[in-house]
């Protein structure tokens, strides 16, 4: 296959062709000439540059310094708060607990200890207060049915929460806490009568639930529960000793001793006994003779036997 005319091979053999004819001049002694130029020249070769791309400036590296880094802060933890009181409203749908009024804040409370059938400790929000129930009065220690009704107050609070909720007065003369006390769904104070282990003890201006608690302890009452059916206590007969008033001593009546005014007791000498006279029972004025002993007790009776 024959290269084109003009392309790389042509070029090359007439350069080869040249050369030879060069060197065969000097040969032969004669004076070099020139290389006839070609027809045309060839076109040079392309050389293939390669361009690196352009190196961007190095961004400079921060050097570490000493200052100081921010503290650090954490959040602040929220106090807990309190949940809002509940509303006495929602304890009037609970049976027999519809006197109790509404508007009142209702305190959540744990049972610390039972003093007694109408008194209790609790402790809210971390304080312990001493909690007497309204409108109600149960046996003191001493007093019948007392043990019985400490325990039917134990009894009805159980062991969970309890919800209270006053009336008008916040505390009684002594400090402590007046409420309406509510286990569950029990209305306390009102069980109590009910049950015959309280009376009822109206104390204005606390008397919401008076009506109510007169309406429970008239059941009580015709049922013969607890207090009610108790037997009725026995008078105790008390011996009662006559008073006597001593009479005035008289002066001595003929041959008569004046200790004795009633009879004629010859005053002494001689000395008598009541062996000595036919007298008995006789009235002696607590006179006591150095010899005449008719008196010997005092009792005003002289001779009883």
């Amino acid at each position: 296959m024959q290269p084109p005319p003009g392309g790389v091979y042509g070029s090359s053999a007439r350069r080869l062709a040249g050369a030879a004819l060069l060197a065969f001049g000097l040969a032969c002694g004669g004076t070099p000439r020139a290389p006839e130029t070609p027809a045309f020249a060839p076109s040079p070769i392309p050389t293939a540059t390669f361009m690196l791309p352009p190196t961007l400036p190095a961004s400079p590296t921060p050097v570490p310094t000493d200052a100081p880094l921010p503290a650090r802060t954490s959040s602040p933890v929220p106090s807990p708060t309190l949940a809002p009181a509940v509303d006495s409203a929602a304890l009037r749908s609970l049976p027999g607990a519809d006197c109790v009024p509404p508007g009142r804040p209702v305190q959540s409370a744990r049972l610390v200890r039972v003093l007694d059938g109408d008194t209790i400790e609790v402790e809210i929000e971390g304080r312990t207060y001493r909690v007497r129930y309204i409108g109600i009065n149960a046996p003191e220690r001493g007093q019948a049915l007392y043990a019985e009704a400490t325990a039917a107050n134990r009894r009805l609070l159980g062991s969970g929460p309890l919800r209270l909720a006053r009336d008008v007065s916040e505390t009684d003369r002594y400090g402590r806490l007046l409420r309406y006390v509510f286990a569950g769904e029990i209305f306390v104070n009102r069980a109590l009568v009910e049950g015959g282990y309280a009376q009822v003890m109206t104390v204005p201006p606390d008397v919401s639930c008076a009506q109510t608690f007169r309406a429970a302890e008239r059941e009580a009452r015709s049922a013969g529960r607890g207090l009610w059916g108790l037997p009725p206590p026995t008078a105790t007969p008390i011996r009662i000793r006559p008073t006597r008033t001593p009479a005035p001593t008289p002066g001595p009546v003929g041959n008569c001793h004046p200790a004795y005014p009633t009879v004629r007791i010859p005053p002494p000498p001689p000395g008598l006994d009541c062996g000595d006279i036919s007298y008995r029972w006789i009235t002696a004025t607590g006179i006591r003779t150095a010899r005449n002993f008719l008196d010997g007790d005092k009792d005003g009776i002289g001779c009883e036997r």
